[in-house]
């Protein structure tokens, strides 16, 4: 579907399904050593300097190219539809200013590496809401936030011996959105050595930004594990693990844990952690309501960075649309010493592989925001911390739920549920601050010779749950 010609999404699915049936070319390397050298400065001083696509056609979405260069280097082609007809964006240096770079005659149109989103809702002034380029990756964010989590449209093979697979976006088609709709839907054709596929992504931006999700797989090998609805996110340190720690900023992270909501209806949430080897974690499920990395801190006093503002990170929220089946959430906590590594992985696994040949279908929709869409009815987990113990291996361990429920009128028969294994715990305490509507479950963990122990803890009153699950692996 080039310049000119009429536009169907069916196509679009068609294409990846026709490439399946290809052998696996690499794109080639031809960016200009110019762009390829790039560091992380000039590249970011590179600027578009052309109005934005439909910026001036009040349609309340508007899109700018991205310029290919440092890490960026993939190429991807983008067209545009505009009453039914595509048109190719074609790329000019003249579209960009350089800032100090000095740019050789005679640049050819090298493409780009994928695009911005900017919105302009009501009277309010125009803000950029999401950007989709690198691999399969994109990000988005509400109103008012700063990027911090990324998306991944797949994930192949995460942390197995024989190395990840990262899948490339190779085309997009962007459909010209009706005038004040402030919605934007994307097509997108992505290409791997294992497999193909078609993505349709709709952006709804506001004060949470709402993005559904359309895959259509094609396998050219039987894939044995795949990641869907993939996020990738930052966690440096904070009060469950300050060891090692030399910073002035109490905490360093762009999302405080992973909650799940599996198909049992049960409430999950187990707090992030740096840890020192690589932590590879399955919660089993079947039919999953939902997951995501959250931040659930958002005061500028927890990570006091007038830089970074982790506070405003956004929390990213996956509703699968549809029945799931079986699989897992899975979880990987990478260690790092430095704060601009994506150290965090989570991503569905479904259990069952997919096949050569096939063809797989599926969607799920994402809530970017400051808070997730469906929030527990149940007091959550407000705070987790740990530190040393009384003595040789033992850690000291204290978690914070909160919650109306927690105020003056205390259930009394209010109790909280522990379980370690392997492991023990002793000096268990329920300690209740109703002026706060928190109360804090202290204990302390003794892992004897064990290098892992696995804790699940839960407040209940009445033989049932009035708080989350709260999930944690210590590790030494």
């Amino acid at each position: 579907m080039g310049e000119n010609q009429r536009f169907d999404p069916a196509v679009v699915i068609d294409i990846a399904r026709q490439l399946s049936k290809k052998p696996y070319a690499a794109a080639p390397n031809d960016l200009p050593d110019v762009f390829a050298n790039l560091n992380q400065e000039q590249y970011s001083a590179i600027r578009y300097n052309q109005p934005a696509i439909w910026s001036t056609e009040a349609r309340g979405i508007s899109v700018e190219p991205l310029h290919r260069g440092f890490v960026f280097r993939d190429a991807v082609d983008l067209f545009v539809v505009e009453d039914g007809a595509v048109r190719r964006i074609g790329f000019s240096p003249s579209q960009f200013d350089y800032g100090r770079i000095n740019l050789p005659n005679n640049i050819p149109d090298i493409g780009y590496s994928g695009f911005k989103l900017i919105a302009q809702i009501g009277n309010g002034r125009p803000f950029d809401f999401a950007f989709v380029q690198g691999g399969t990756f994109f990000r988005a964010i509400a109103r008012g936030q700063t990027y911090g989590a990324i998306a991944r449209a797949l994930t192949l093979r995460p942390a197995e011996s024989r190395g990840e697979e990262f899948p490339v976006f190779r085309a997009f088609w962007l459909e010209r959105p009706a005038v004040g709709s402030n919605t934007i839907t994307v097509h997108g054709v992505l290409d791997s050595e294992s497999t193909t596929g078609a993505v349709r992504m709709t952006f709804r931006p506001g004060d949470m930004t709402i993005v559904d999700v359309e895959t259509t797989l094609f396998p050219r090998v039987n894939l044995e594990h795949v990641g869907l609805g993939g996020i990738a996110s930052t966690y440096l340190y904070g009060p469950n693990d300050l060891l090692n720690s030399d910073d002035i900023r109490p905490a360093v992270y762009e999302s405080s844990g992973l909650q799940m909501l599996n198909g049992s209806g049960e409430w999950l949430w187990r707090p992030l952690h740096n840890p020192e080897t690589l932590q590879i974690s399955a919660f089993v499920d079947s039919s999953p309501r939902g997951f995501g990395l959250l931040q659930r801190e958002r005061s500028y006093e927890t990570f006091q960075d007038d830089d970074q503002h982790f506070e405003r990170r956004p929390s990213l929220w996956i509703e699968p649309l549809g029945d799931w089946g079986q699989g897992s959430v899975q979880l990987l906590e990478i260690p790092t010493d430095a704060e601009i590594n994506d150290n965090i992985l989570t991503y569905w696994r479904p259990k069952a592989p997919m096949t050569a040949g096939s063809e797989v279908a599926v969607a799920y929709r994402q809530y970017w925001g400051w808070n997730s869409p469906e929030r527990p009815p149940l007091a959550t987990v407000s705070a987790t911390r740990s530190g040393r113990g009384s003595g040789g291996r033992r850690r000291r361990f204290t978690v914070d739920f909160s919650g109306d429920a927690l105020g003056d009128n205390l259930p009394a028969d209010l109790k909280s549920v522990l379980t370690v294994g392997p492991g023990t715990f002793q000096n268990l305490k329920l300690l209740p601050y109703p002026e706060r509507k928190t109360v804090r479950v202290a204990f302390e963990l003794d892992p004897g010779n064990e290098n892992a122990c696995e804790m699940r803890l839960i407040l209940e009153a009445g033989g049932k749950p009035i708080s989350e699950t709260w999930l944690y692996r210590w590790t030494p």
